[in-house]
């Protein structure tokens, strides 16, 4: 049995920077991830993606950002359980829980915050009869390693943030781009659409709207795909990739049968006072949560996790009033007594 303060069902960032809050109030975590390492869609889906909306870092790379977070909760040695996922959750009569994972790990802790972001998910495809068989084989869902498409033919289709995103990134990598789209509308930021734009008018960017991908062509690889284009014949585009990104289809798998409120495969959650659920005792930050209003961003999930761990040590130390100060006060103690000072001329300024 493992014991730990807090319970972190996922260890993307939110459930990472969770750890991080927790520590300052010496609270002990561990967390649990179906995924082989942490890190949660940033490490397994987009290491390589740029992200634009984390304070004081104008951009940073998901992989970049995941090692930072890993780095700043070091000193409050978080415990991990990787490559099982939470499947079961009992309420003992002391109000604490044991969450049992797929392969029979067993966790017990008075807390459980479950920060599962999407859950668990499958990417979505094309109706495209033979797509299957060229997966991996010059069709990905998903960009893990974008040095693959070094001085390749690529073909991406789809209209949101992740299309855009990803078009305009490879412009730098691939040495022909062509984004394809159902629509001539996009549903993404308009910085990104305007960026698009621009580079289709330099030339860095093949735009075909509307239009869809409706056959793909080869062997065992892939060459080419069919073009159906509005009010022209089809026709074929060779290529050394096709990358559909479609979206993910979310899951939120064994927790949804946890007796949790859920609204819309998300978890309904009190945002007025902690992000608690319907069940004492059990906290939904992140993507994973609802509430009116909710924003699915990372620097959200940041702020849901200070708050809920707040509320966690009151639940757990009831009796105890706990006295908030500034880390560039105060500085950072870890669980192994090691500390990092503030700054003197910090300290001086603010006596």
């Amino acid at each position: 049995m493992i014991e730990t303060d807090i319970l972190i069902i996922g260890a993307g960032p939110t459930g990472l920077f969770t750890v991080f809050e927790a520590g300052l109030l010496k609270l002990k975590c561990h967390l649990i991830d179906a995924l082989p390492q942490a890190g949660g869609q940033c490490s397994e889906i987009y290491p390589k993606k740029p992200i634009y909306d984390i304070p004081a870092f104008p951009e940073i790379l998901a992989g970049d950002l995941v090692d930072n977070l890993m780095e700043q909760i070091k000193p409050f040695e978080p415990g991990f359980t990787l490559g099982e996922r939470a499947e079961t959750i009992e309420k003992l009569e002391d109000e604490t829980f044991i969450v049992t994972t797929n392969k029979g790990t067993k966790h017990h802790a008075p807390i459980v915050a479950i920060a599962g972001g999407l859950g668990s998910f499958e990417p979505r495809k094309p109706p495209i009869p033979t797509i299957t068989q060229f997966e991996d084989n010059g069709v990905e869902y998903m960009i893990r390693e974008p040095e693959i498409y070094r001085n390749k033919k690529v073909i991406i289709a789809g209209g949101g943030d992740s299309a855009l995103d990803w078009a305009i990134f490879l412009t730098n990598v691939a040495s022909d781009v062509t984004l394809i789209h159902r629509r001539n509308e996009f549903r993404g930021a308009l910085d990104s659409v305007e960026k698009v734009q621009e580079l289709k008018n330099k030339g860095k960017i093949r735009l075909i709207t509307p239009a869809e991908v409706t056959e793909i062509i080869g062997n065992t690889n892939v060459t080419g795909v069919q073009v159906n284009e509005k009010d022209k014949e089809p026709y074929t585009l060779e290529t050394d990739h096709f990358i559909p990104l479609f979206g993910l289809s979310p899951k939120l798998g064994p927790i949804a049968n946890w007796g949790l409120d859920i609204e819309k495969n998300a978890i309904k959650v009190n945002n007025a006072l902690d992000y608690q659920t319907n069940i004492p005792g059990i906290y939904a930050i992140g993507d994973v949560n609802t509430y009116p209003g909710k924003l699915k961003l990372i620097l959200c999930g940041f702020h849901e996790a200070t708050l809920m761990c707040q509320s966690a040590y009151k639940r757990i130390f009831p009796d105890k009033k706990y006295v908030m100060k500034y880390t560039t006060v105060g500085g950072v103690e870890g669980f192994d007594g090691s500390k990092k000072e503030a700054p003197k001329a910090v300290v001086k300024a603010i006596k």
